[in-house]
């Protein structure tokens, strides 16, 4: 994806910002091509989409407000704000909030002003005003609307369609893959790759989002254990495979039905170097770990490791007790990650207690919890953080 990567280099360059942020997002082909690009959270990890062709055709400065485009729907966390609402509807209002901020979209962006409203509205706020009341949405289709397009049009769209007729510039196809993920986790995410991104580029943060960082920044503070419980569900909802014993629902006889596994085999790293040799801390982790995994049919294997593997330990939901190993030295976090490519099957997450201080593989084969110490360090762009207080 040459133009994608001269796009984030750009951006880099111009709004370091938003270079870091999409640095640290997994990236995929977008292969309909009708729309040129899309992001989504799917089980914990955003996720951007792009589609080669279609991006590449744009203008530089375009492409440049697409990738702006996506990560404010990231930042806003608006795939996971739809609920039960009308998914064409709460699509348009998201667009119609962010849009009026962003300059060099590509042709038929939706502005506000191109349906007579006001700009600086929540999305909440613009599907108020869209879908007419009583109407309750459902899931699928466009609300009935009443809105309609002012008379110049807007751009790249004929004069007179009618709001709940018109199209996102970006697809948000894959938004409905956000409900799998809860939202104070999805929360925790995109923290993390903004404070990664703050480092990258020494605290600059582009002014008309800068009450949306802060709000991340300086959340209610969420229960450790919490997080620890969602991650876990989330993980649990990953694991699928193909079988011809069962119907598929949409292509019958065709195709392989699916079948969800139903033990969730997770991997736990512990950090067995003096900085979190804590007792404390280890045992309120452990027995917390023990009381969601006892709630399912679970296959726990743990590895105790500092620079190297020390100990692995492997324990079914009935037969795991909580247990310390002290192991002291120094930290290399790559081990854990290698063995967990080495089981079968592999681990639907890896878990890993850590302080954070140690190096790190530079890519993310698994979704991963870093459960940090107090005073850690997330050690990699990638994963969710998940501070540990006793």
């Amino acid at each position: 994806m040459t133009s994608l990567e001269n796009a984030i280099v750009r951006l880099l360059k111009s709004r370091p910002f938003y270079g870091h942020l999409l640095l640290n997002l997994r990236r995929e082909a977008l292969y309909d091509q009708t729309k040129n690009a899309g992001i989504t959270i799917r089980d914990g990890i955003p996720v951007l989409s792009v589609a080669c062709e279609a991006f590449s055709s744009l203008q530089p400065l375009q492409q440049e407000a697409l990738l702006e485009h996506l990560l404010k729907h990231l930042l806003h966390l608006h795939p996971l704000r739809r609920r039960e609402r009308n998914p064409h509807d709460w699509d348009v209002a998201c667009d119609l909030a962010i849009n009026p901020g962003i300059d060099n979209l590509p042709p038929g962006a939706l502005q506000p002003a191109n349906y007579r409203m006001e700009a600086g509205l929540a999305a909440e706020e613009y599907y108020d005003l869209i879908v007419p009341p009583f109407d309750f949405g459902n899931a699928s289709g466009s609300g009935a609307g009443s809105a309609e397009q002012d008379s110049r049009g807007a751009s790249g769209a004929g004069q007179g369609t009618t709001i709940h007729q018109a199209e996102t510039i970006d697809s948000h196809e894959a938004w409905q893959e956000a409900d799998g993920t809860p939202l104070s986790l999805a929360e925790e995410m995109v923290r993390s790759l903004v404070r990664d991104a703050l480092q990258g580029s020494d605290g600059q943060t582009p002014a008309d989002i800068r009450a949306v960082i802060d709000s991340l920044l300086q959340p209610a503070p969420i229960p450790w254990r919490q997080i620890l419980r969602q991650f876990i569900a989330t993980a649990g909802r990953t694991g699928r495979s193909s079988t011809w014993m069962r119907e598929h629902r949409r292509f019958e006889h065709s195709t392989p039905g699916i079948r969800k596994r139903r033990r969730l085999n997770l991997l736990v790293g512990i950090d067995v170097s003096d900085s979190t040799n804590i007792v404390a801390l280890r045992e309120a982790f452990a027995a917390e770990l023990i009381n969601l995994a006892r709630g399912r049919d679970c296959q726990l294997t743990v590895v105790y490791a500092n620079s190297r593997i020390q100990r692995v330990e492997a324990f079914s939901t009935s037969s795991f007790v909580a247990q310390r190993y002290d192991g002291g030295g120094f930290t290399d976090l790559r081990p854990v990650f290698e063995y967990a490519k080495t089981l079968h099957p592999l681990p639907a997450a890896v878990i890993y207690l850590t302080d954070g201080i140690g190096p790190v593989p530079e890519r993310m084969e698994f979704p991963t919890l870093w459960v940090l110490t107090q005073d850690g360090e997330k050690p990699a762009p990638w994963g969710v953080e998940l501070r540990l207080t006793v």
